[in-house]
C-alpha cells in the first residue's frame, strides 16, 4: 500500500484524541462496509486503508513513532505485519457490526476468521494478523510473543564510530544476555531490532522481538547538534586583538591547530570540516565548530590597569 497520511485518511487533526480517532474510524468503516458497497473495489481499498490508519493511530507507541518520523520513514521501518501485529480486530469489528465472513469475502479465503484463543476453553476472542499479501491470517500459528525493549546507554564516541555491547535483559522471568552491534552514526532514540529475542509465545508460536533503544551520555567537552559537534575555546582579550594560535581536540582523539585572526569577536564560530559525527550512510561526516570565547579579566594589577588606560587614551 502506498504511503498515506493516516490523519488525512481518517479525516482528523494531528492532535485528535483517541476517542475522536475511534469515532472517525467507526463512521468510515460503516461508510465503506462491503455489504453496503457490493462489487465496489474502491470501497474495499478504502476499508483497508482506514483499517491500517486506525491500527497505527489507535496505538500510542506506533502513533508516537509515526508522528516523529513521518509517513515515509514509518513505512520503511514497519511492515504491514508490524503495523497490525498485536491489534485485536475482533473487538473492533464487533463494535462496528462487521461480521467475520465479511473479512473472508474482503480478503479472500485466507481472511476467514477462525476462532482461536490460547487463554480460554471456549475460544472467545479472535486474533488476526495483516499479512504482506493484504489479507488476515489465522493466528493459531502466527500469534507471536510480546515484544521487549531495553535501553542501551552509549558515549558520544561509541555513537559516532560504532561499538559492540553485551546487553542484559529479562525474558519471561529469566535474565539473558545478547551481543549487540551498534552501527556508526546511529541517532539517540533510534531502536535496533533483534528478531526472535522477545517474549515467548505461551501458545507455542514464534517469540516476539527485542528492541534496543539508544540513549546518549552527555559528553563533558563536546555538544552535538545533529551530526555537527561544538566545542568552546577560551582565549585572552589580547589574543583576540592581535591574533594567536590555539589547539583543539577532536572526537577522533586528534589535536588540531587553529589560527585565530586579529580582531576576532567573542562567539565567533570556526569550522573544522569533516570532524563531526559520521552519518549513518557511511559516506560523509558532520563538522566540528570551535566557538571562540573571549575572557575579560575580573580584576587587573596596577600595571595592567595603567596599560589599559594608556590604550584607552589611544582610542582602543
Amino acid at each position: 500500500m502506498a504511503d498515506q497520511d493516516y490523519y488525512q485518511i481518517l479525516g482528523v487533526n494531528k492532535d485528535a484524541s483517541p476517542e475522536d480517532i475511534k469515532k472517525a474510524y467507526r463512521r468510515l468503516a460503516l461508510k465503506y462496509h462491503p455489504d453496503k458497497n457490493k462489487g465496489d473495489k474502491h470501497a474495499e481499498e478504502m476499508f483497508k486503508k482506514i483499517s491500517e490508519a486506525y491500527a497505527v493511530l489507535s496505538n500510542p507507541e506506533k502513533r508516537k513513532e509515526y508522528d516523529a518520523f513521518g509517513s515515509h520513514a514509518f513505512k520503511a521501518k514497519f511492515s504491514q505485519e508490524d503495523i497490525f501485529r498485536g491489534f485485536d480486530f475482533s473487538d473492533v469489528f464487533r463494535d462496528f457490526g462487521i461480521s467475520d465472513d465479511i473479512l473472508g469475502r474482503l480478503f479472500g479465503s485466507r481472511g476467514r476468521a477462525r476462532t482461536y484463543s490460547p487463554f480460554t476453553k471456549k475460544g472467545k476472542g479472535r486474533f488476526f494478523d495483516f499479512t504482506e499479501t493484504g489479507g488476515f491470517e489465522n493466528q493459531t500459528q502466527l500469534l507471536r510473543g510480546q515484544d521487549l525493549q531495553v535501553e542501551l546507554t552509549l558515549t558520544l564516541h561509541e555513537i559516532a564510530f560504532g561499538t559492540e555491547k553485551l546487553v542484559q535483559f529479562s525474558r519471561d522471568g529469566h535474565l539473558e544476555k545478547v551481543s549487540v552491534k551498534v552501527p556508526a552514526g546511529i541517532n539517540p532514540g533510534k531502536r535496533l531490532r533483534l528478531a526472535g529475542k522477545g517474549g515467548i509465545n505461551p501458545a507455542g508460536g514464534p517469540p516476539g522481538d527485542l528492541y534496543i533503544k539508544i540513549k546518549e551520555i552527555e559528553h563533558p567537552v563536546f555538544k552535538r547538534e545533529g551530526y555537527d559537534l561544538y566545542i568552546d575555546k577560551h582565549i585572552k582579550f589580547t589574543d583576540a586583538v592581535i591574533g594567536t594560535k590555539v589547539t583543539v581536540p577532536t572526537l577522533d582523539g586528534k589535536t588540531m591547530s587553529l589560527k585565530i585572526p586579529p580582531g576576532t569577536q567573542s562567539q565567533t564560530k570556526m569550522r573544522l570540516k569533516g570532524y563531526g559525527i559520521p552519518q549513518a550512510n557511511g559516506k560523509s561526516r558532520g563538522d566540528e565548530y570551535v566557538r571562540i570565547i573571549i575572557d575579560i579579566p575580573a580584576s587587573l594589577t596596577k600595571k595592567q590597569k595603567t596599560l589599559i588606560e594608556e590604550l584607552a587614551k589611544e582610542g582602543l
